[in-house]
């Protein structure tokens, strides 16, 4: 039996809640949860805004914790091995995209916390390849935002070969932004933070921001017009983002990893001259999941975290929802 903390319904509280998973998989483990991250897609998904969600709702797809049993094909995981879990809990391994590498592209994947429960629990399943193992040197009360805000951010870098000569923004230094500062400065490139909170200015150089533009300034954006190399933009709020692609260089790319709701608008005639470039991507790979965990290790890379028992999962919800998070949420599920 695993114990759990579920939404019966939209905008409720989360109540404690029991389910038998049924027989494991050949090809499955079952993770003993110790860390869970809050993150927003949690709160999309509680609160049924994407119009998928499925009650009674176990959200979490942050996971951190221990290979607590294998199905009998496993063989490159142990019981007893350290792992996270992010938003892919599967993928069909056949199609053309898996087997080129990109399990995360796969159109039929299987999603946490779609149609299935997550990790606000003690228990949680997955095939193995998205179980990641991870290496020396990282926090685990730190590690399970990494499985989905902070490959969310890297796997940029390594889909748009991102040069460590490269002058990059980012805009919004939040949940997500903060540890792109951090892979950026440590990637060696100059970094740009686009904010409108001046009373961070201290905070985000300390993240690594070589230099801060007030995003709500116009005059700021037009004195560095055409000197970025790539912006990554982690906002879900509309921007004028004529403004954005006119701070880019000739093949600069404006990149979009925050869910934006309404169309983002651009002229084709600046893009046309400039060979200008806007684009989007979802999380990386387990491969590039990886990758990242090992850059985190050599530089110590780790998110910004406030941990919360899993027993006030609800004031942890209401912390993150109140935009009072620093700036990722985490559950501690067992140590």
């Amino acid at each position: 039996m695993i114990h759990a903390y579920a939404a019966l319904a939209p905008n409720t509280p989360l109540k404690p809640f029991e389910y038998e998973p049924g027989p494991l998989g050949p090809e499955d483990v079952e993770i003993a949860v110790q860390y869970c991250g809050i993150c927003h897609s949690d709160l999309s998904m509680l609160h049924n805004h994407w119009q998928m969600s499925a009650y009674p709702l176990v959200a979490g797809h942050e996971v951190v914790g221990r290979v607590a049993a294998k199905g009998e094909r496993v063989a490159h995981l142990a019981v007893g091995q350290t792992v996270g879990l992010g938003w892919f809990s599967r993928s069909c391994r056949s199609c053309e995209f898996c087997n080129d590498g990109d399990f995360n592209l796969c159109t039929t994947n299987e999603q946490t916390i779609v149609g299935r429960h997550g990790g606000f629990a003690d228990r949680v399943r997955c095939h193995a390849a998205w179980a990641t193992p991870l290496p020396a040197g990282i926090s685990l009360e730190s590690a399970g935002p990494l499985f989905c805000g902070g490959i969310t951010v890297f796997n940029p870098l390594v889909q748009f070969d991102v040069r460590p000569t490269d002058r990059v923004a980012v805009i919004g230094i939040g949940g997500l932004g903060h540890m792109a500062l951090r892979f950026l400065r440590a990637w060696g490139c100059e970094v740009t933070a686009f904010s409108s909170n001046a009373a961070k200015a201290d905070e985000i150089r300390a993240m690594g921001a070589h230099h801060i533009v007030d995003s709500r300034d116009a005059n700021a954006l037009a004195k560095i017009a055409g000197s970025l190399d790539f912006i990554l933009s982690t906002v879900n709020v509309p921007l004028n983002w004529e403004a954005y692609m006119g701070t880019l260089r000739p093949r600069g790319r404006l990149h979009v990893v925050g869910a934006v709701p309404e169309p983002i608008g651009v002229a084709a005639f600046p893009m046309i001259v400039g060979q200008k470039q806007l684009s989007g991507s979802p999380l990386g790979s387990p491969n590039t999941t990886r990758r990242m965990l090992d850059f985190c290790a050599r530089h110590q890379i780790a998110p910004t975290v406030e941990l919360f028992p899993i027993a006030k999962v609800n004031e942890a919800i209401a912390h993150l929802e109140a935009g009072k998070a620093r700036y990722r949420v985490v559950l501690q599920v067992a140590k």
